[in-house]
Parts: structure tokens; C-alpha cells; sequence
């Protein structure tokens, strides 16, 4: 089984270093600057433990691969460029290939099953980081992450049954199962947190405005009907598993903190935050909260502007209820 990692950023870049070290066949596709890092320097993945340069077999596109339907694509990019990658895909990979949505959010998955028959949704939880071309850090140690999967939007079968063995023999622990929806829409939940990083900023945590978000989200997917995991059933599955290491070990901050970060120009939070406020107009559940961090979050990137541009405070001053 050959894996196609689609997208090199922090998720990517772990995920396959650590394949890549376990003896996995592993091919990454990257652009821009990321991809001559890695095609000239190699991967550097980075830990508490170890700094190691892999040498990586990396593409800019799906074309420079012979995709077969034995392959698995594992796209890690942010839901913003997901229909980029399945454009690509959709073009020189057959029909019966297995994709597997290793992203936040849950609207990766129904774009993908408009492409392909075989989608699998991998709920990820992997403190990572990638800033530098070429250069990704995992913060946990000895587990790197868990990485649970199953077919979409529900079910188990034998390529669920592999990919999960395959990661967990690469220092990831991965459950397959029958419910990933549920897992994914907890996910989402928190995920809410990250407009709220990426607009104040990771100094101190914004609980009041977090507190609120997620509320928000909750009361809307109660209207929607959405089963989700929640805090309990979650902190059960992480137990003791993620080791990220003293306070001092920061990894700066999550996946839209690193794209106001590194000025990428754009932002997922149409698909995580935005998921709840489309929601919400949806079921007539008003989100006020996420309605403003959405349009804050989508101001920075537009204007490449570093995260923390505003105080806890100001946007709760700001909010419209």
C-alpha cells in the first residue's frame, strides 16, 4: 500500500515523517517554496527527542504520480484548498482510489465523495507545527497523535482496518470506527477555539470567548440533530496518550494561528467556525460569536496580518447579540 500525502504542512509533514521512518511507502505532494525545501533538503521533522532529515520522495502535483486504485491519498491541506486537490485528483487518479480526509471539519468528506466512491474521515488530534519550508514539529512524544478513521460518513471496512494498523505501528495511536461523524463533529466543537486564537492571539487564553463559541456550537448542532462527541467521551480516548512536554515546549499555536503566522493570504474558518454560523442560519440559532470571529479571522488573512490583533475584551465588546 502506497500512501500519497497531499499537502506537507504541520498535519503532513508529521504524519509522514513518521510513515517514512516506520518503512512505509510514502509519496508527499507539496508546492511553492515547501516543495523545493523538500525536494533539494529533505523533510526535517523535529522533537523533544530527535532532529532527523528524511529523504522524501515529493511531487508538485497528481500528475507526476501513477496513482493506482491501491493507493491512498491522505490530504492534509485546509478545507480552503480542498477542492483544489480534488480537481487535481479527480484527473489523473482512478475512480476507486481510497481518499482519506485527514482535516478539520466535516465538509472535506462530501466534497470528496462527489469525486470518489472510497472517502474516509480521520479525526485528528496531533500537536504540530510547520513555519519553514521543509521543517515540521511534533510536540507529543512517545505517541505522536491520534489519529482515529473510518469510512464516510459511517462503517468500517478492511482499507479502514489497514490504514489505522499502519499508523499505529508509526508511534500514532488509530482506532478504526464506525461512528467517525461523531468524532468530527466533537472535533469541530473544538475547533471553534481557533478563530478565537487566531484573532486574540495564544498569551492568554480567551475562556470567556471560548465559553461562548462553543456554546454557540453546541446549541446548533442540538437544533440540526448532529450526534457529537463530547468533552468526556473525548478526554476518555486522549487519557494519558498526548505528551507535549513542559509549558516551555509551545508549538506556537494551532492550524489558523500558523496561517495568519506565516501570512499564507488565507484562513480555514469559513469551514470550522463558518460550518456553525451556516448552521445556525439554517435551524434559526443565532451566532453572534462565531458570526464576528468568522469575519475577524477572514480580515486578518486577507490583509496578512500577524494573529492577536485584538484583545479578549474587544471582541466581546464587539459582539452583537
Amino acid at each position: 500500500m502506497r500512501l500519497v500525502i497531499y499537502g506537507t504542512g504541520a498535519i503532513g509533514g508529521v504524519m509522514g515523517a513518521r510513515l517514512v521512518q516506520n518503512g512505509s511507502d510514502v509519496t508527499f505532494v507539496a508546492r511553492g517554496d515547501n516543495y523545493e525545501a523538500l525536494a533539494s533538503r529533505g523533510l526535517r521533522l523535529e522533537t523533544r527527542e530527535e532532529e532527523t532529515i528524511l529523504p522524501v520522495s515529493v511531487v508538485r502535483n497528481a500528475r507526476e504520480i501513477a496513482l493506482t486504485g491501491d493507493d491512498v491519498v491522505i490530504v492534509t491541506v485546509k478545507s480552503n484548498d480542498t477542492i483544489g486537490v480534488l480537481e487535481d485528483l479527480s484527473r489523473f487518479a482512478p475512480p476507486e482510489i481510497a481518499v482519506v480526509c485527514a482535516q478539520n471539519g466535516v465538509e472535506n468528506e462530501r466534497l470528496a465523495l462527489r469525486k470518489f466512491a472510497q472517502v474516509y474521515g480521520l479525526c485528528v488530534m496531533l500537536p504540530a507545527l510547520h513555519l519553514t519550508p521543509g521543517v515540521v514539529r511534533a510536540s507529543s512524544v512517545p505517541i505522536t497523535g491520534l489519529l482515529d478513521l473510518g469510512c464516510w460518513p459511517d462503517g468500517i471496512d478492511d482499507r479502514a482496518r489497514e490504514i489505522a494498523r499502519t499508523l499505529s505501528a508509526s508511534t500514532f495511536d488509530s482506532v478504526a470506527r464506525s461512528d467517525i461523524a461523531r468524532w468530527k463533529w466533537g472535533k469541530l466543537l473544538m475547533n471553534l477555539g481557533n478563530a478565537v486564537q487566531a484573532v486574540c492571539g495564544n498569551e492568554d487564553p480567551a475562556k470567556e470567548l471560548t465559553r461562548r463559541v462553543r456554546e454557540e456550537g453546541v446549541a446548533v448542532l442540538h437544533a440540526a440533530g448532529i450526534d457529537y462527541v463530547d468533552r468526556d467521551e473525548d478526554m476518555a480516548r486522549r487519557g494519558t496518550l498526548l505528551d507535549s512536554g513542559p509549558r516551555g515546549d509551545t508549538r506556537g499555536g494551532g492550524s489558523s494561528w500558523q496561517s495568519l503566522a506565516r501570512a499564507t493570504g488565507s484562513i480555514e474558518t469559513d469551514y470550522l467556525t463558518g460550518e456553525i454560523v451556516l448552521r445556525g442560519r439554517l435551524h434559526g440559532v443565532a451566532t453572534p460569536a462565531n458570526t464576528l470571529l468568522q469575519r475577524l479571522a477572514n480580515e486578518l488573512a486577507r490583509e496578512r496580518r500577524p494573529p492577536g490583533a485584538w484583545s479578549e475584551a474587544d471582541v466581546l465588546s464587539m459582539i452583537k447579540d
